[in-house]
Parts: C-alpha cells; structure tokens; sequence
C-alpha cells in the first residue's frame, strides 16, 4: 500500500512539474491589434524580446533565454535578429524555437556567428509569409563605450519595420533617435529602447517619437529607468503610451 502511495506522488509530482512547465508559456503580458488582415497579437516577454502571432504564424524578435523557456514557447516560422549582442542573438534560445522550416532575418555580423540566415543591411526590405520587413539604422550617436567608441556602431545594427495589412510596426533594436528613425512614415506601434547608457533617454525617446508620430508608444528594453518618465514627458501628444513589463 505505501509503494502505491508512493508511486502516486511521484506521478502527481510529475504531473504538478508537467503543469507548471507548459503555464509558464502563457504567464507573459499580451495585446491584440485589430488589423486590415486579421488580428495581430503581441507577446511581451522581456527586456528586448517579443513574439508576434499573425495568421496562424509565428514571429520571435530578439529571442533571449534569461527572460523566458523557450522550450516552453511555440517554434518560429519567422526569426527577427537586430544585432549580435548576446542579449539579442543568444542560440540558447534560438535552438529550442528555430526548425528546418524558419526563416531567419538577420544582420551580417549575427549571420557570421550563426553561420545562417537571411542578411538585412540597413535600408533594405524582404518579404516573409507576406508581410514586409524593412531595416531600419540602430545606432548610438552619444552614449560610448570608455574607449570613444559606439556601444552601437552605424552601418551595422538593424531595427525592423513590420507591415502587417494597414498597421506598420517599428522595433527599434538597440539604438538612439538617429536622423533616420525620425524620417519614418505611418507607424502605427513602435518599439522603442530606454536602456541606459545602451540606448535612450527618455528625453531621446520623447524626442523621437514626437518627430515620426506612432499612434501607439510601448517603451521596451528599459532596464532600470522608469517608463512614467516618457508618459510625463509624452502626455499632450497624442501619442498613446502603453507600459509593459519589459525591463
């Protein structure tokens, strides 16, 4: 009788690991965009690392194993790298979610790593699973390494421009408000970066935004700065500032 017992708690124990394994996919924060195509979810799952569900598709952006089981988390149809910092290209991760069948969108120094992938240069569009990918310069122009150089250096790093239907979605990558993130037209959503010294200030933030107007702001990747901050500094624009827990 106690072997029986004893067998059925570690079934149960089993079972309570099994459960707590497969939440842990769905304890991230999501929204639904309603688009001219269909609906478009947003994961959130952390610091720069989002998930796009899209027709029955899958999008990983800057897939990164601190902030999530990807063993956990659905495999990628699409991949979306912005640079080779192991915050952002981290195979850790990119080996629980990347099949034969995914399409990997990358700049040219995380494709020498990976020794795969489809090469975006700043300026340059793809099409994948019908929506349009565009890379947009990622750099820094104030915050430097002690040694004078860039922690982020132009000509290399991308941000991307997702089209899907009528709404345009801007993840910005590692970078600052460069000149050609405020040429930017018709965003509807974007992503944009509050990790310093890495990237922006919230005045950074403030200013770029206000330059290229999204109808919706979600501050990410914003590691210890307070994202109130671009609230008070955006509340009479118009801007719609949604805050996520994406430190």
């Amino acid at each position: 009788m106690l072997k029986m017992l004893s067998i059925a708690a570690v079934f149960l124990f089993l079972g309570s690991l099994l459960f707590c394994r497969a939440a842990s996919a769905e304890e991230f924060e999501k929204d639904v965009i309603q688009t001219s195509a269909g609906e478009l979810t947003i994961t959130f799952i952390g610091h720069g690392t989002l998930m796009f569900t899209f027709g029955g598709k899958v999008i990983h952006v800057d897939p990164y194993s601190r902030v999530a089981d990807y063993s956990t988390l659905p495999k990628a149809d699409v991949v979306l790298i912005t640079h080779e910092h192991q915050d952002h290209l981290d195979e850790e991760a990119l080996k629980h979610i990347v099949t034969n069948q995914t399409d990997i969108i990358l700049n040219g120094n995380s494709a020498e790593i990976l020794g795969k992938g489809r090469v975006l240069k700043n300026g340059e569009s793809t099409k994948v699973l019908g929506i349009s990918v565009e890379a947009v310069p990622a750099y820094n122009i104030v915050h430097m390494r002690d040694n004078g150089q860039p922690f982020h250096t132009k000509g290399e790093h991308n941000g991307y421009v997702l089209t899907f239907g009528d709404t345009r979605v801007y993840v910005a990558g590692d970078t600052e408000n460069v000149p050609e993130m405020k040429e930017l037209k018709d965003i509807t959503i974007a992503f944009l970066p509050m990790n310093l010294p890495y990237t922006m200030t919230p005045e950074m933030v403030a200013d770029a935004a206000l330059s290229f107007q999204p109808k919706i702001l979600y501050p990410y990747h914003y590691g210890q700065t307070d994202p109130e901050e671009i609230v008070n500094l955006l509340k009479d624009s118009g801007i719609e500032i949604r805050i996520r827990k994406m430190s």
